[in-house]
């Protein structure tokens, strides 16, 4: 496992341990509607990217 990959790991353990989906669902809605959509569609796109930026390059 290489230095780029075992940091990206602790970044989601870091993550899934001090932010948990109630928490992070209230405070998005609380914001509003919209914003809420927003977010969770940048976040559902960021994680498509780091998920093929993991796969690495398709022959």
């Amino acid at each position: 496992m290489n230095a780029s990959r075992l940091t990206l790991l602790f970044f989601f353990f870091a993550l899934a341990t001090t932010l948990t989906g109630c928490d992070a669902i209230t405070g998005i809605f609380k914001a509003g509607a919209y914003t809420g959509i927003i977010a969770v569609f940048i976040v559902v796109a960021l994680l498509f990217f780091i998920v093929n930026k993991m796969r690495g390059p398709r022959p």
